[in-house]
């Protein structure tokens, strides 16, 4: 058995795996804590640290969740757990929860054999609880293993650009400021070496004044980061005897995030000339932009992860739902035709237009083996795709814009020496354009134009959305297509002027100015992975204009409400 394999679970006990998710970004999961949260039966853990693991759970999994008391009281992990059953398929669903702690809910929960996640925040070796819900399973018999986790006192100074320790070296202490006695700040305000300090945001200036009384000069270096590692990530640069002052004339405090944890790195290390150097994450092009995405849930996703890439939030709003034809006759005798050789070429316009097909296939008890022998082309790299998922190859993708017009360009003509037949099936939405079935048929082709699939205006998005796209709540909304702009305003309301618009074409953009909004920006080629680079790019373009006139780098949104732009294309 390798060391990472799962141990068997008693059919008693149970087995529990004490988990570290990390300070925050789901990425810094490790591949064996994604193991165990794959085959868990039961997971235990504050909200917000479920937020980061529940993705990698199998589906009907148990959640209880362990919260403690209120962030606007006290920080996550301060105080002793609140305990409340989310899923009502646990086994304590009819227990009260609060009245119970930690250690006994994790035993109880791993009754009956079942294998329990145990996840918190950073790493459990220096969860302030961990250890104790340990002991109890030790002392119960429950076996137990530990999956260690990036700790925030060292994963959140990497994300702030601030290194703990280079070439130079130097000592580096640890200390929790909730816990921390006389002694614990007298040694390290008598080291010269860089102190990662782990406080909440309101109790920063009494930290730093705890260091000066111990010895730290008051010019001494720090930073201070709220939220580290997620996208709401925020670091301030100051010294001991400024932090305080910084914090004020920032209007970060007062706030209701007062209690919020945050980690201070104190030394020579956190300078801001370093750090304006070493700043990776913060100065991401497009970082903690609030990104509308109107697509498609299943066309949303790969676009959705190359925004994150670029630090953007994407939010996805589907505008378009994909329903069968009314009429499925006519779809059937192009499948049937399809296995007895009626067509020489399939073309595919879209990923839905694969999903019909496919979903045909699955239905007659077909699979990719029935394209043998039939050419088969894409429109564009995300449909050819979703064909190579389906096991299928295309023979043709177009070389240059990925379109109905550049597929045509790429086209054979129909040549009675060559081609046994001169047929092709065109499964498409209903709404779709005529282009290429003229063009094909000028080629020579006959085409079997198939309605494979209708495309139909989505439900309105929650009120909160609605509010949000109309308000100015969000950043930019990428346009891929004129009905995703119609779509849009349609069912939310027009976004408002403030939010920055990027649209796939010059259609797109026509539609959008056509609705009263303002271009900002237009993909270079009709590509959703183009729109994206064009945004981030705006957005680079933007962060380093602010920087060079010595203006604060700020999203879209906290921009003044009516301001105006100039029409921005790449």
């Amino acid at each position: 058995m390798s060391p990472t394999a799962l141990p068997a679970a008693g059919p008693e006990h149970g087995h529990v795996t004490f988990l570290g998710a990390g300070p925050g970004d789901p990425g810094l999961l490790t591949l064996r804590a994604v193991e165990a949260l794959s085959s868990a039966d039961v997971l235990v853990a504050e909200h917000e640290v479920l937020d980061v693991i529940r993705t990698h759970a199998r589906q009907g999994v148990s959640v209880v969740q362990t919260d403690a008391v209120p962030s606007s009281v006290s920080p996550p992990g301060t105080g002793t757990p609140q305990l409340t059953v989310v899923d009502g398929t646990s086994t304590t669903a009819a227990v009260p929860a609060a009245a119970r702690d930690a250690a006994h809910l994790v035993m109880e929960a791993a009754r009956g054999g079942r294998r329990v996640v145990r996840a918190v925040s950073g790493d459990p070796g220096l969860d302030t609880y961990a250890a104790g819900e340990m002991l109890a399973c030790a002392a119960a018999g429950v076996p137990f293993e530990v999956v260690p986790g990036v700790a925030a006192a060292v994963g959140v100074p990497a994300y702030a650009g601030v290194p703990l320790r280079d070439a130079e070296g130097a000592d580096v202490r640890f200390v929790d400021a909730r816990t921390a006695s006389d002694r614990c700040w007298t040694e390290v305000g008598a080291s010269d070496g860089t102190v990662v300090v782990s406080t909440t945001l309101d109790s920063v200036a009494a930290a730093a004044g705890e260091l000066v009384s111990a010895g730290r000069k008051p010019d001494t270096p720090l930073t201070v980061t709220f939220a580290g590692t997620t996208t709401r990530q925020r670091t301030w640069t100051a010294t001991l005897g400024t932090i305080a002052q910084t914090l004020k004339q920032a209007k970060v405090l007062p706030s209701p995030d007062g209690g919020r944890p945050v980690i201070a790195v104190v030394g020579e290390r956190s300078t801001a000339a370093r750090r304006d150097q070493l700043s990776w994450f913060e100065s991401k092009p497009l970082f903690g932009w609030k990104v509308l995405v109107p697509r498609t849930k299943e066309q949303a996703a790969s676009l959705s992860d190359q925004l994150r890439s670029y630090g953007a939030v994407p939010h996805e709003v589907p505008t378009i739902a994909v329903e069968p034809p009314r009429t499925p006759q006519q779809m059937e005798r192009a499948v049937k035709g399809l296995v007895t050789g009626r067509y020489e070429w399939i073309a595919f316009t879209s990923v839905n237009a694969v999903k019909a097909v496919r979903e045909k296939f699955e239905e007659y008890g077909l699979d990719a083996r029935a394209f043998a022998g039939i050419k088969v082309a894409a429109v564009g790299e995300q449909t050819a795709k979703a064909l190579v998922a389906f096991g299928v190859k295309p023979d043709l993708v177009p070389s240059g814009e990925q379109s109905a017009a550049g597929l045509l360009e790429d086209w054979p003509p129909y040549d009675p020496v060559f081609d046994p037949i001169d047929r092709v099936f065109l499964p498409r939405a209903d709404i779709a354009t005529e282009t290429l079935v003229a063009g094909l048929i000028e080629l020579g082709w006959e085409v079997d134009d198939v309605t494979a699939y209708r495309t139909v205006r989505a439900s309105p998005p929650p009120a909160e959305t609605r509010e949000a796209i109309k308000g100015g709540g969000f950043d930019a909304v990428l346009f891929t297509s004129s009905s995703t702009v119609r779509n849009l305003v349609g069912i939310a309301g027009k976004p408002h002027n403030v939010t920055v618009i990027a649209c796939i074409g010059p259609a797109t953009a026509k539609t959008a100015e056509e609705h009263g909004l303002r271009v900002d920006v237009m993909a270079p080629e009709p590509s959703v992975h183009k729109l994206a680079e064009a945004l981030a790019d705006f957005g680079l373009k933007r962060r380093a204009a602010a920087v060079e006139n010595g203006d604060p780098v700020t999203r879209p949104s906290e921009r003044r409400p009516g301001a105006r732009r100039r029409r921005t294309t790449t």
